[in-house]
């Protein structure tokens, strides 16, 4: 049976040492044995998928239910796992049992807060839409048909098929209509960041204007023309020391100077 972990090496309580039994499961041929050490190894890590499902609690689903879903992450864990590789089991079935949980939510909490009334009317309207698509094939079910098959008023259809619409929402990486490969993020505009600079370039300009030409000279080759400063000392005939001093002592003037402009 697996023992518990050198704390040493897990940083939890509930992370036992199962890396002789993988690398025994791993030589074994599939079969009876081969499935209840698996289970024992399953069994073994299961307070460690408790403890992930806990972290999920009170996000509107049951305990119960996340703990299943931690267990159903966790079997895959343990059937993908690989200890050729050199990597402990708690840092594979840890992602795995996280992302079986948030796959959980994707695919069956709702992503928008929308009441309960408005639950109920969505769920109607599905089964009856899926009941009349059985029977009606050469047309979508229309509204007036999905109201007299779910007993609603088409009022109630119209919102249950809204909700229908808002149940999940679309990831920014979901692909566009028109199959170019661009996604939906790629059609949202982002702020230039450049914009951040214009008011302290327009600010800082005339007190540039005012620094002996020497520094400007300096000032220009390090920042437009992207020279090193022993590039700059060397073509101004300078010792890198002199040059850095001299930038270090532009800065603090111009700085200076437009924080005294920001608070007059």
């Amino acid at each position: 049976m697996p023992t518990r972990a050198n704390t040493q090496h897990h940083p939890h309580d509930d992370a036992p040492d199962t890396a002789d039994a993988f690398r025994r499961l791993a030589g074994l041929p599939a079969g009876r044995q081969h499935d209840t050490l698996r289970d024992e190894i399953v069994e073994a890590w299961l307070p460690m998928a408790d403890r992930i499902a806990g972290r999920f609690s009170g996000r509107g689903e049951t305990y119960e239910d996340l703990r299943q879903v931690a267990a159903l992450g966790l079997v895959k864990a343990v059937d993908r796992y690989d200890p050729t590789r050199g990597k402990v089991f708690e840092s594979y079935a840890v992602p795995t049992v996280t992302g079986e949980i948030k796959r959980h939510f994707r695919d069956h909490m709702w992503t928008l807060h929308v009441p309960r009334r408005v639950q109920e009317l969505r769920n109607r309207v599905r089964s009856a839409r899926q009941e009349l698509s059985r029977s009606v094939s050469d047309h979508w079910p229309s509204v007036p048909e999905i109201a007299q098959c779910a007993n609603l008023s088409e009022e109630e259809v119209r919102v249950g098929l809204d909700a229908l619409d808002t149940f999940s929402v679309l990831s920014l990486d979901a692909g566009m209509p028109s199959g170019d490969g661009s996604c939906l993020g790629d059609t949202l505009g982002t702020a230039d960041t450049a914009l951040d600079t214009v008011v302290d370039r327009e600010g800082v300009k005339p007190r540039l204007q005012a620094l002996p030409e020497r520094e400007r000279a300096i000032l220009y080759l390090r920042f437009f023309e992207d020279m090193t400063q022993s590039q700059i000392a060397e073509q101004l005939g300078l010792s890198q020391m002199h040059v850095s001093r001299l930038l270090n002592k532009c800065f603090r003037q111009l700085r200076e100077e437009v924080l005294e402009d920001a608070a007059a």
